[in-house]
């Protein structure tokens, strides 16, 4: 099923609102039109008793009453009114009732007592049609009283509130119809800055990342929402500008090892070699392919940690312990270069044992590669407001301002000529992948004369 688009679904709920603002006004004013012609119909009939309530009061002879039915006929009109005179408890004098209406029976209001609304009784016709009626005595001036009773049958009222209804039906309906249209067009008008937007939207692609949406002309609503679309191109941006420069420098790192084990094997197979040449040239593939690997292994963890909390395994740790272990495992390492190792501190943590471990791994590792031969390398344990300090110091030329930005981007290296083989430029990147996992950080610090420290931080 097609999706109805937003302005047709905007333009039949107000105007459907808008009828049913319209049709309850419409039913206001019809209850009130229906009563104030009741409440006509029931001054009219008090008006008629009293009348004939003067009339016969003024000293008019009865005989004359009885010989003139067609008088008070005349006087009703055309209507379907009632007018009845009767002798109290006696005979009739006049019956004017051309529909033969009987009236429930209702005690007459004293002569002595004035007309007043609340004399006036309703009631309904057989076919429907409401009837005000009232009962009044009259003292004539020979002292006899007479019953007068007048009825109001209302339809003529319901001839005008049936044509009242009617236009009022047609009148909301033609008020829907008028409102879809003008709506409609009011806000497809209103729109065009969404539809001017998505059309800008359309035209970006991976070519055009730095094309950014214009605020000028933008209305309010539309600015934050154009603010936000902006600030996620510039995210996207940067992310395919680093995801080419790391495709760019992947390719780069694993062409060298490629192209090496490809001129090793070309210069075994270009003669006759020996069995001590042929294992020193599988030595050296060896050694290439392991670096292959531990490449290959690196970004395969990057890749996972960008998996959220995917593989994380947090536990009670020793960060002490953990810290003493690492100096233990490069102790050796350290030997060569006539540096050592030492721990100081203590501390409780939360974390992933193994990632911990190759966190500090990573650091330590280029501590011991940068740092000054015969120096000590220093991991210092710091409790803090929230969160605990691990520092790894080490004794070596400070590393510039302008490239502690890029030291955790993937393949970088501050001293490209000081890079070893073994050197991939993921170690750091690693680290903070591994710390961004536990809600922490990593930062470098060369403020200190000859001496460098990265820092990680993890909250407690």
């Amino acid at each position: 099923m097609r999706p109805v688009s937003l302005t047709l679904r905007s333009t039949l709920l107000f105007a459907l609102v808008a009828s049913l603002v319209l049709s309850a006004v419409g039913v206001w004013l019809y209850g009130e039109m229906a009563q104030q012609l009741a409440r006509r119909s029931e001054y009219q009939v008090i008006g008629r008793a009293q009348y004939f309530r003067h009339l016969l009061a003024d000293n008019f002879p009865l005989p004359k009453l009885s010989q003139n039915p067609g008088l008070f006929e005349n006087m009703m009109g055309n209507e379907r009114d009632v007018i009845r005179f009767r002798l109290h408890q006696g005979a009739t004098l006049i019956n004017v009732n051309p529909s033969h209406l009987v009236l429930p029976p209702v005690e007459a209001l004293p002569a002595d007592r004035p007309l007043a609304l609340s004399a006036v009784r309703a009631t309904v016709t057989p076919d429907g049609v409401p009837v005000r009626y009232l009962t009044a005595d009259v003292r004539l001036a020979d002292g006899q009283v007479v019953e007068i009773t007048a009825a109001h049958l209302m339809v003529n009222e319901q001839h005008l509130l049936a044509a009242f209804r009617w236009r009022l039906v047609a009148a909301v309906l033609g008020a829907f119809a008028l409102i879809a249209l003008l709506g409609y067009l009011v806000l497809r008008r209103g729109l065009r800055p969404l539809r001017r937007m998505a059309r800008e939207m359309a035209a970006i692609h991976p070519a055009s990342l730095s094309h950014r949406l214009s605020e000028q002309d933008a209305p309010p609503e539309l600015r934050q929402m154009t603010h936000a679309f902006n600030a996620m191109l510039d995210r996207l941006a940067e992310g395919y500008q680093r995801l080419t420069q790391f495709s760019a420098d992947l390719a780069h790192e694993i062409r060298t090892p490629v192209n090496a084990l490809m001129g090793h094997c070309q210069v075994a197979l270009y003669q006759t070699r020996s069995a001590a040449e042929y294992e020193t040239l599988l030595a050296n593939n060896m050694e290439e392919l392991e670096r292959i690997s531990r490449m290959v292994e690196n970004i395969l963890f990057l890749a996972r940690a960008s998996d959220a909390q995917a593989g994380v395994k947090p536990v009670p740790l020793s960060l002490s312990q953990e810290a003493q272990r690492i100096c233990d495992y490069f102790e050796g390492v350290a030997a060569e270069r006539d540096m050592t190792l030492s721990c100081r501190g203590a501390a409780q943590i939360t974390a992933d044992a193994l990632m911990v471990q190759r966190a500090l791994s990573n650091l330590v590792a280029n501590a011991i590669r940068y740092g000054e031969p015969a120096s000590e390398v220093t991991l210092s344990i710091e409790p803090q407001a929230g969160g605990v300090a691990l520092h790894v110091d080490n004794r070596g030329a400070p590393i510039p301002e302008a490239q502690q930005a890029k030291l955790f981007d993937r393949f970088y290296r501050a001293d490209a000529a000081r890079s070893d083989g073994a050197a991939n430029g993921l170690g750091l990147a690693i680290v903070r992948a591994i710390m961004d996992l536990h809600q922490g950080r990593v930062t470098p610090d060369c403020t200190l004369p000859g001496r460098v420290r990265f820092t990680l931080w993890f909250p407690t």
